[in-house]
């Protein structure tokens, strides 16, 4: 079942990037699949419509449990990576105050690798973030805050 679940969230990717004017060819690669997979697809062929409700249900939940969900689905952390940052409905603003100490606990925690450390303080990267929330969880100080925008 994971890889029906798998293509259905590749179905609601390759529908969000083709909507957003991307060609099969781009999206095929970059949801690492061949170009005819896409046309299936996208014309609705060879498609289990309760896996892409499964799908549709996944992404629907929580930031947190959307990006927990993909990492168990996909066994390559960069593809579900990039399904979560093409299929997630809600933007993020990240903000780390100058309490941070540079310990880096946020970096490790951070799956999307939205964070990294420069000159001894984190910094990160919001169009990254998915609001998950796992490095504030982390940060000792506090200094870490997550605004849906």
């Amino acid at each position: 079942m994971p890889k029906h679940i798998a293509s259905g969230l590749k179905y609601l990717a390759a529908v969000k990037l083709k909507d957003a004017g991307e060609s099969h060819q781009a999206i095929a690669e970059e949801l690492g699949v061949d170009r005819s997979t896409i046309s299936h697809y996208l014309n609705g062929r060879n498609l289990s419509w309760n896996s892409i409700d499964v799908a549709r249900t996944i992404v629907d939940l929580s930031p947190r449990d959307f990006l927990k969900m993909t990492e168990a689905i996909f066994d390559e952390p960069e593809q579900s990576r990039k399904i979560v940052n093409i299929c997630r409905e809600r933007n993020f603003e990240v903000s780390i105050g100058d309490s941070c100490i540079g310990c880096g606990l946020c970096v490790n925690a951070c799956t999307m690798k939205a964070i990294e450390l420069e000159s001894l303080k984190a910094h990160a990267d919001s169009i990254q973030c998915c609001g998950c929330q796992l490095c504030s969880d982390e940060c000792p100080t506090n200094s870490i805050k997550i605004l849906e925008i």
